[in-house]
């Protein structure tokens, strides 16, 4: 009889029955953001992880969460949230609906919720967000745009090419 994968027994004898594991209390169905919306419990999100030193390159797709912890280079992700870890790297585009920079965003960003960049955080090249929050010492070189309602509404998943605002927009833009 052959052992079975995984096992950690070493004779081929099968396996003690065992107690049928413990039911989970039901998970709540829906949590609220600081930002007023539901959304599923953080365990029971798609989450993907991108370890340290795991380098990552292509699309990603499906992932509600995604955190980076070592360096993702990607030409556009649509996910909820985004966590960059200090040390992660993010290099390319993505849309999110919120997303909190500890690391390197090299790229362009939209958080069509809130962007925050904690103290450790670095974004280069374009971000566009609704919300912006910037602790001291984190930085931003290039260029920010603030979105409102509307235009989120108007560009739901358009980074390559955005639309010019309409004169009923209220658009912000620095250049450094």
């Amino acid at each position: 009889m052959a052992r079975p994968p995984f096992s950690n027994t070493t004779s081929n004898s099968p396996l003690p029955p065992s107690a049928p594991p413990a039911p989970r209390p039901p998970a709540p169905p829906s949590s609220r953001t600081g930002f007023g919306r539901d959304v599923a419990p953080a365990a029971e999100r798609r989450t993907l992880v991108v370890g340290r030193g795991i380098s990552v390159q292509g699309m990603v797709q499906d992932a509600e969460r995604l955190v980076v912890e070592g360096t993702v280079e990607a030409t556009l992700i649509n996910a909820a949230e985004l966590s960059v870890s200090p040390g992660g790297i993010f290099k390319g585009e993505i849309e999110v609906e919120e997303a909190e920079i500890a690391g390197t965003v090299d790229g362009t960003i939209v958080a069509r919720g809130a962007l925050i960049v904690r103290a450790t955080g670095v974004v280069l090249g374009t971000a566009r967000c609704r919300r912006l929050q910037v602790e001291d010492g984190g930085q931003i070189t290039g260029r920010i745009e603030m979105i409102n309602e509307s235009s989120v509404r108007a560009t739901p998943s358009s980074l390559v090419s955005t639309p010019a605002p309409s004169p009923l927009q209220t658009v912000h833009s620095f250049e450094s």
